[in-house]
């Protein structure tokens, strides 16, 4: 297979350094791994601006969905009521996974291109008393709307609510400070903004919720408590782990650092994103997204005219070194290009300067 730049948001394009990682076979039982995992579990609460005597890490084999599924899962008891609030198909996974696993909740569906409101979210909380949990997808890699999470933090807080927010594509590439916003538990995973590659996912949890949590979980794998009690100990994980994944990452988390933190690739990050759609703008090809509302992770584009073919486009951008991703909407026809990991200027400019070249050849 070619190497190609992935342009999408994870799996992505990771560096050489941390492919080489993967070329070690590690023990699970090695204490120079399990060393391995409590590196990562503290550095990780190091990006949330989390201490380790309110918050820890607990790593979930898996993708992120799997990590999504095992807090829902874990922190949501029989008794409890989850106000699930969506504008893409990722919140409406959450939905999902409430329903094959026989949760509590209500929902509040917003259009892609929205944010929620904050006025509805009051009413539906006063309406409903019982609802216990407020969960929200931070960062749609649907459309690539970030979502307000000040606002939902603060109406966690005003009632009382425990928050679940699935960063899976903002966390490490959009600062987040966790303690200060009251977030319970935060989700993401090995192969975004950090830039590892696929294999599990994590959680950010407040210690006093998890604590409270044994022998809520309805899956005996995703037993995100009992993950953490034995993983506490010493950095065992509960079953195998994915111990090329897990080195992968922990040079991942390194190279971040290098590379000045989050701050750093946040800046890289837009930059990119900014580019991008600037130079398309030029060439009639426009963000589904409003610009204020735009992340800097991945954009959605409308097709520039009714005869703009994907699966050429694609096949065209894709032979000359660069893979994007299809959209993932219903009501009207996008595709998407990411704009996180190992990807720089350089990237973008020839990227666009392909598809320059390509909307030349259409229009002729």
């Amino acid at each position: 297979m070619s190497h190609y730049k992935l342009l999408t948001p994870g799996p992505l394009t990771t560096t050489t350094t941390v492919k080489e990682e993967m070329l070690v076979d590690r023990c699970t039982w090695d204490q120079d791994y399990k060393q391995i995992t409590q590196k990562i579990r503290s550095q990780l609460l190091g990006f949330a601006h989390a201490t380790e005597d309110e918050y820890t890490t607990v790593l979930m084999q898996g993708s992120g969905t799997f990590a999504v599924e095992s807090v829902m899962t874990t922190a949501i008891s029989q008794d409890d009521k989850a106000l699930i609030i969506t504008n893409g198909a990722y919140g409406e996974r959450i939905v999902k996974i409430a329903d094959y696993t026989g949760l509590n909740y209500v929902t509040y569906n917003v259009a892609y291109d929205q944010y929620p409101d904050e006025a509805v979210i009051r009413t539906i909380l006063e309406a409903n008393q019982d609802i216990t949990h407020l969960v929200m997808v931070h960062c749609e890699t649907t459309t690539g709307i970030v979502n307000p999470l000040d606002m939902i933090a603060k109406l966690a807080s005003t009632y009382n609510k425990t928050l679940i927010v699935d960063a899976m594509s903002s966390f490490g590439g959009i600062d987040i400070h966790v303690p200060a916003l009251g977030i319970d538990y935060l989700i993401s995973s090995a192969n975004k903004c950090i830039q590892g590659v696929p294999g599990f996912g994590f959680a950010i949890v407040k210690l006093e919720k998890l604590l409270a949590c044994e022998g809520n979980a309805r899956s005996l794998s995703l037993d995100l408590y009992d993950q953490w009690k034995e993983m506490d100990k010493e950095g065992k994980w509960r079953f195998t782990s994915p111990t090329h994944v897990v080195a992968a990452f922990s040079k991942a988390i390194d190279e971040l650092i290098e590379e000045g933190g989050v701050t750093a690739r946040n800046a890289r990050y837009t930059h990119n994103n900014e580019l991008l759609r600037k130079r398309l703008g030029q060439l009639g090809i426009y963000a589904y997204i409003e610009e204020e509302k735009q992340s800097p992770i991945i954009t959605t584009f409308l097709f520039p005219s009714e005869q703009f073919n994907f699966e050429d486009f694609y096949a065209y951008v894709k032979e000359r070194g660069f893979v994007i991703y299809p959209g993932k909407l219903t009501e009207v026809d996008t595709f998407r290009i990411g704009n996180i990991g190992e990807i720089y200027e350089d990237d973008v400019v020839q990227l666009c300067n392909v598809i320059e070249e390509y909307m030349g050849v259409l229009a002729k």
